[in-house]
């Protein structure tokens, strides 16, 4: 049973991909700091599996911590990183908080797998690497463009770095994954998206908005060039997320990648409005959201959607969830968490 270091392990993308790694018969280990979790993210991954991953609380910007947990699992056979500051619109405010969260404690993690006699590396990237990208849907080949938001380019940084790694490094191998916008929650509505204070995300402030803990939602923008003016994003189900992120650690520790370092697309394909996003919530939920037009956001692209033939193709991975699914499991974890905290 393979031991992987999960970082940001109690967070939304990686609470769910402890839960599928385990399902999946593998040993976690989590670091994390709780600065945008809840220790209770532990025991509620433990009802879902049935197995407690063994828990770490560690700021990785603290290297001295990040050397000595290697020191004590230097039998770790992958890691997946997650532990990054996540929010378009407060890079912006906060440009310097990201750059030092975000480059300097994936150095760290990068600099003792180095020590390793092998080690497989999955790197939590974001469409974001392609900023508005010329030709829809996104392939991975689509130029990498000037970043338009310091949360991207730390996605942009991180990318550079791992493949300047791996190119001195051949026993070092790594995929990037690229995804484009996490929605929804377990089945179980154990887990869930739960951001601490004011959410940066659309869905967790539509659940909010709808559960009478925000007034009013705003949307940000209805005059782009697109059917109702409202973005477009693809908007993918964490559980499909999750699992893509198994499949491309299975990949590098049998072997089956064909360079060592390589990046995919994980996302539907399809993408939808935010507009459509409120009406798929409305029609699932039975609930009238309370919502206005607000003006564009700054760091906000018109359109991104992906092209997955790539991850379909190589990973045999596929999203199967449906938007509907996402936002009605979504809602489900919202009513969930606050009646358990009322």
């Amino acid at each position: 049973m393979a031991k992987i270091l999960v970082t940001g392990g109690l967070g939304f993308i990686g609470s769910h991909t402890v839960v599928e790694l385990q399902d999946e018969g593998f040993e976690v280990v989590i670091i994390d700091d709780l600065s945008n979790s809840s220790i209770d993210t532990l025991e509620r991954i433990t009802s879902i599996t049935g197995v407690q991953p063994v828990f770490e609380q560690i700021d990785l910007k603290e290297k001295n911590k990040v050397i000595d947990f290697f020191n004590r699992h230097n039998d770790v056979k992958g890691v997946i990183h997650f532990a990054a500051s996540k929010a378009v619109g407060e890079s912006v405010e906060q440009p310097l908080k990201y750059y030092e969260n975000n480059i300097n404690t994936l150095v760290y993690v990068l600099q003792e797998l180095q020590k390793l006699e092998t080690s497989n590396f999955i790197f939590s990237s974001s469409c974001t690497v392609y900023g508005q990208a010329d030709e829809l849907p996104i392939t991975e080949n689509a130029p990498v463009k000037m970043a338009e938001s310091p949360y991207g380019n730390t996605k942009q940084i991180g990318e550079e770095i791992i493949q300047d790694s791996c190119r001195v490094n051949e026993n070092f191998n790594a995929i990037a994954l690229r995804y484009f916008n996490p929605i929804g929650a377990h089945e179980t509505a154990n887990i869930g998206e739960l951001p601490i204070g004011v959410p940066q995300n659309l869905v967790p402030f539509i659940t909010q908005t709808a559960i009478g803990i925000r007034e009013q939602l705003s949307v940000f923008g209805d005059d782009y060039p697109t059917s109702d003016g409202t973005c477009i994003r693809d908007y993918i189900h964490v559980v499909d997320l999750a699992k893509a992120h198994v499949v491309a650690l299975q990949r590098l520790i049998g072997r089956n990648n064909k360079e060592n370092y390589e990046t995919f697309n994980i996302g539907t394909g399809k993408g939808s409005t935010v507009l459509e996003v409120i009406k798929s919530f409305e029609k699932v939920s039975g609930e009238k959201l309370n919502y206005k037009i607000a003006e564009r956001r700054a760091g906000d692209i018109i359109a991104a959607y992906a092209d997955t033939s790539k991850a379909n193709n190589e990973l045999g991975w596929k999203a199967e969830l449906t938007l509907d699914d996402a936002m009605a499991s979504a809602w489900k974890w919202e009513q969930n968490i606050r009646k358990v905290s009322s």
